[in-house]
């Protein structure tokens, strides 16, 4: 009998998507839905931005450079330079989206086996990328009473263990907008060193902090060999689409195993790669209008969440995500009511079960998250279906 490969049957599902056909069966019933589930920004992509793909004048759509065009590199550089990073182009390895970034930094500083530490609830697809390398997820529990805080640095070091390799954060965090703040980077500066671990750091957030300040994982001293930073233009520019993100590390043996995974993959998307490019001449007011816009999504949705009885949803300091835990008996089980069973005015609402976002069995069972990528006037109308659907859900717990 065929059967299929024991890393095929435990690679998880996408929380994000897997509910996807109840949207699709509900459009055909001519129900509007609302997406709030996933990060897909409406923010136009900047015109200069497609234009410089639009003018690309070439003969032959070819392989670039496994590590990514040379010209995009230097222009990487100077991006980082304006975040106060100070990298070169050798030391930057441009990936297939940010996704890409991670599985090779896994794949390249972790064997089989090895644990990598991850604060939960965390970004679904870590998941996934480390099934896909063979690496085991332990999770160190943050929690929505303190709005999702980095746990204490002794819950870290309780879950170290000879195969413990790596620690890996988001910061800002997807799925709960939690910005890590200069002490609690600085904790996890000081952990790493202690233990002789990897600090890998996504960093596709950067440009949207409200409250604080971004701290890099690369802002830190002393630590330049621990560090490797995942990044992507797909929400920084709005180019979910492009698929093209980073590597970066200061660690030239880690720069030298991942380039022969780069080499095997052939190279990253060419037309992604120009557009990237173009956007680094993107007068830097462009993140100032965004980001503005984004903060006041988050006062929007948060000031409606917490206006609806028995909802609790902290404010989060940077992303475009929010985490609430609803007053129902399986978050789940609403989300797919609210496709399959529920509409107000003809509306309804696509929202993420929180419960695949965290790896400790049972929790986040009553938590969603929320991606206020949409406009207000989408936003206002998702959250009167939000608050109808509370009402009348048969699990209401309120």
């Amino acid at each position: 009998m065929l059967t299929i490969s024991k890393r095929g049957m435990a690679m998880p599902a996408s929380p994000i998507r897997k509910l996807v056909p109840f949207a699709e069966i509900a459009k055909q019933k001519g129900v509007k839905v609302y997406h709030l589930n996933i990060g897909q920004p409406d923010i136009e992509t900047p015109k200069t931005v497609l234009d410089a793909v639009r003018h690309t004048d070439f003969t032959v759509l070819a392989y670039s450079h496994s590590a990514g065009n040379e010209s995009y590199r230097k222009k990487l550089t100077e991006y980082y330079q304006r975040k106060a990073i100070t990298v070169t182009k050798d030391e930057i390895i441009v990936t297939t989206g940010g996704s890409e970034a991670i599985l090779f930094a896994f794949m390249a500083c972790l064997d089989a086996e090895d644990e990598v530490i991850i604060p939960e609830p965390f970004y679904a697809n870590y998941n996934g990328f480390a099934v896909a390398a063979g690496v085991n997820v332990i999770p160190v529990s943050s929690s929505i009473q303190n709005g999702f805080a980095l746990p204490p640095i002794a819950a870290f070091e309780a879950k170290i263990t000879p195969k413990t390799k790596a620690i890996l954060i988001c910061n800002p965090n997807n799925p709960t907008g939690y910005l890590y703040t200069k002490e609690e980077m600085e904790a996890l500066q000081a952990l790493v060193l202690k233990h002789g671990l990897y600090l890998f750091s996504d960093e596709a957030y950067r440009e949207f902090c409200y409250e604080g300040t971004h701290i890099s994982a690369m802002h830190l001293k002393g630590i330049e060999e621990h560090v490797v930073l995942m990044d992507t233009i797909s929400k920084r520019y709005s180019a979910c689409g492009g698929r093209i993100g980073a590597l970066v590390t200061k660690n030239q043996t880690v720069l030298d195993a991942v380039m022969k995974f780069a080499q095997a993959r052939l190279s990253p998307p060419s037309f992604a790669q120009i557009a990237g490019e173009a956007a680094v001449d993107l007068p830097e007011n462009y993140f100032e209008t965004t980001k503005t816009e984004y903060q006041s999504r988050r006062d929007l949705i948060v000031q409606r969440l917490q206006a609806m009885p028995g909802v609790t949803c902290p404010n989060p300091g940077g992303a475009f995500y929010a985490i609430a835990a609803l007053p129902v008996d399986d978050a789940e089980k609403f989300c797919q009511w609210l496709l399959e069973s529920f509409e107000y005015k003809g509306h309804t609402v696509m929202l993420a079960p929180a419960g695949g976002f965290y790896q400790t069995p049972g929790l986040g069972k009553k938590e969603v998250r929320l991606a206020y990528v949409l406009n207000k006037t989408d936003i206002n109308a998702a959250m009167d279906c939000l608050a109808v659907a509370l009402t009348q859900y048969p699990g209401k717990t309120v």
